[in-house]
């Protein structure tokens, strides 16, 4: 089977600072976090200090496919029980 994204849901973790997400294996759920650093550049303004809740759910969405692709290429390099996505994933 192969990584899909059929639940839209997303949620921000405030322990984590990071957006959780829910990736689908088969019948498996497979988890995945992105750090707010990784969603900020965008969202970096004068005088802000990062990014909050409402930003990062809001910059998650903007790039959904693209957040999409680096889950899948990181969760083919080997099964864990979650995945942390960081900004040195997207370059």
């Amino acid at each position: 089977m192969t990584l899909g994204f059929p639940n839209p849901s997303r949620s921000f973790d405030e322990t984590r600072n990071a957006v959780r997400f829910i990736g689908h294996d088969g019948m498996f759920e497979v988890p995945f976090f992105i750090e707010a650093g990784a969603l900020a550049g965008p969202l970096r303004a004068p005088g802000r200090t990062g990014p909050g809740e409402a930003d990062c759910l809001a910059a998650f969405d903007a790039a959904r496919s693209s957040i999409h692709e680096v889950a899948r290429k990181a969760y083919t390099q080997g099964r864990r029980p979650s995945y942390t996505l960081t900004a040195a994933d997207f370059r």
